[in-house]
């Protein structure tokens, strides 16, 4: 069953179309890879999603029931967490208080239990709880806005190039996570990246985007041994043909 579906959207930046009839679906209990360039409408997807954006055409769908063009925060409350490209932690706000702030919706007694669970899965930030964010490194203040988003008990989780600027030891620690998010508490993710490398190998299905509008989707197992992708996201060459230049390959898709 579809916990999101996205029906040919298209949203806008003044004149320019940023995304152009986008359809996708995100099965509830799964990993969604979005995958594409610089430019290629991934975070806007996420931005129309999260109400960040409105889209000037299309559907939202959210457990049922259309979110496209309401407030963010309405969308909060119904259990979508957007993790930012770039995190945006509060960095003047202790790692505690950056927590805090993601339950503010929150009204229960189990928010101390959930801060916890947190530092289960990141306990570095247990050793940082009473510092400020601006002082952690990249790769914790990635750490912490995950945790953050963790906080408000999220259905859905939107994660914006989660990779970015991060070594490849922390990127794969911070793929192993969001893995295992997903199958310890049950957190449905779509995971934007350019790191096509880290978003298939977690990923279980995905989407290709160029120029505003999907041009591929399969399983990601599929993808992975997808040609396009090999050469264009994995830096893979067939080296069967002698003297072949990388500017003479063309894309299947069109």
């Amino acid at each position: 069953m579809s916990l999101l579906d996205v029906r040919n959207i298209e949203t806008y930046y003044g004149p320019i179309m940023a995304i152009r009839g986008v359809s996708m679906s995100v099965p509830e209990g799964k990993i969604v890879s979005l995958l594409g360039g610089n430019g290629a409408g991934k975070t806007t997807v996420l931005k129309t999603i999260s109400g960040a954006m409105d889209p000037q055409k299309g559907t939202v769908t959210f457990d049922g029931r259309e979110i496209q063009a309401k407030d963010p925060d309405w969308i909060a409350r119904l259990g979508i967490s957007h993790v930012p490209e770039g995190r945006e932690v509060f960095p003047f706000l202790t790692v505690h208080e950056n927590l805090r702030m993601g339950a503010f919706s929150r009204r229960d007694s189990g928010v101390a239990d959930d801060e916890a669970l947190v530092f289960d899965y990141f306990p570095v930030l247990k050793d940082f709880v009473k510092r400020q964010a601006e002082y952690l490194s990249g790769g914790q203040q990635q750490m912490l806005a995950i945790g953050r988003a963790l906080m408000s008990r999220p259905k859905l989780m939107l994660l914006d190039e989660p990779s970015l600027g991060l070594s490849p030891k922390l990127v794969a620690e911070i793929g192993e996570i969001v893995l295992r998010l997903n199958r310890e508490q049950n957190v449905t993710v779509l995971l934007v990246e350019q790191n096509a490398k880290m978003a298939l190998e977690i990923g279980d299905y995905g989407y290709v985007m160029e120029n505003g509008r999907i041009v591929m989707e399969d399983t990601c197992e599929r993808l992975r041994e997808a040609t396009d992708i090999q050469e264009f996201y994995l830096g893979m060459k067939d080296q069967g043909v002698r003297g072949r230049r990388r500017w003479k390959q063309r894309k299947t898709w069109r």
